[in-house]
């Protein structure tokens, strides 16, 4: 096998070369395509605490989304020279937990292609099925030559697997933790999913999504995102985040929070000022001229910024009263699924 990088794998490398002993940094597996072979990378920052809050960053895990990755890389940059001289940064590292996987789908970025090496979705290849699913784009086994694959029901891709070993090993044990999984679709507004994306009954954490939502709301009334269960936009097979999540509540039941987002950049933001970009390989889901895509790799620090302070001052919106939890929810659900 041989280990051939490409330029996003490249920035990672040399991020992690300039992080030196400031970071812990492990190959959590190999995604293989015939006689290739790229490294799925984990970057861990700060506090090894096991009560320590993390938050945690997930990119490329659609190849042809690979803005989702630049985005974190570009964070990580920043995060390299913070780290250089800013004490207020590092004291917040001191109480919390920072992970990377800045590209899940190394494959995939490589080829410019939705699916990993295999054809498969990863996105679509966990073990749960959704209600009410029937079209083509809510995953499928049909063929690996059409879009939205979900692959072999018996296992999980390797792609897959290595971000199920990262959110067991590093946000399973934590009594609070939260991930940020980045891609672009074909839409006009940024959007901020969480489950669930295979059905449209609410999550048991709801009252915690809505306070978190009210918290952004209240701290930056004027952002972009669209905040809402993935469901309000389409239901889907096999979603990684709605299996994690449901595995988590198993295993933790109410002793401890796990939020799972999911940033959907739209891309219609920038298509709609370039339309010939239609007709180029990463034209839908890609920033292709360089001020647009500079535009998207600083657009979204405030949430990120807003991320971390969330997750070491929670008690606005994790940690609720019986009382604020009913009243959240009942909210939540007037919001999101009462019509």
């Amino acid at each position: 096998m041989m280990h051939k990088p490409f330029l996003e794998l490249a920035q990672l490398e040399n991020i992690i070369e300039q992080l030196g002993d400031r970071a812990q940094v492990e190959i959590v597996e190999y995604a293989r395509h015939k006689q290739l072979e790229f490294p799925i990378y984990c970057i861990t920052l700060g506090s090894l605490q096991a009560d320590a809050p993390v938050l945690a960053y997930f990119g490329g895990v659609h190849g042809l989304e690979k803005i989702g990755s630049e985005v974190i890389l570009a964070y990580l940059q920043t995060i390299v020279h913070l780290l250089d001289w800013d004490e207020e940064f590092t004291s917040r590292l001191k109480k919390a937990r920072l992970v990377f996987v800045p590209i899940v789908n190394p494959v995939g970025v490589y080829q410019g292609t939705r699916c990993n090496g295999n054809g498969v979705d990863l996105m679509r290849n966990a073990p749960i099925e959704g209600t009410g699913t029937t079209k083509l784009y809510s995953g499928h086994r049909l063929s690996p030559r059409l879009p939205w694959y979900r692959g072999d029901e018996t296992r999980m891709e390797t792609e897959a697997q290595a971000l199920c070993t990262v959110i067991n090993k590093h946000l399973f044990n934590a009594p609070l933790s939260v991930a940020i999984d980045l891609h672009s679709g074909f839409g006009i507004l940024d959007r901020l999913w969480f489950p669930y994306a295979s059905s449209k009954t609410p999550m048991p954490n709801l009252p915690e999504a809505f306070g978190w939502k009210k918290l952004f709301d209240r701290c930056y009334p004027h952002h972009f995102y669209k905040i809402e269960p993935m469901s309000e936009e389409y239901v889907i097979n096999g979603d990684l985040w709605d299996y994690l999540y449901d595995d988590f509540i198993q295993k933790n039941g109410n002793n401890a929070l796990f939020l799972p987002l999911t940033l959907e950049m739209g891309s219609w933001l920038w298509l709609r000022k370039s339309p010939l970009h239609l007709f180029q390989r990463y034209g839908l889901f890609h920033p292709l001229t360089p001020h647009r895509q500079q535009r998207i790799l600083r657009r979204h620090l405030t949430l990120f910024d807003f991320l971390f302070r969330s997750i070491l001052y929670p008690e606005q919106w994790a940690y609720l009263s019986a009382e604020r939890k009913n009243s959240f929810n009942s909210a939540a659900k007037a919001l999101w699924y009462d019509q």
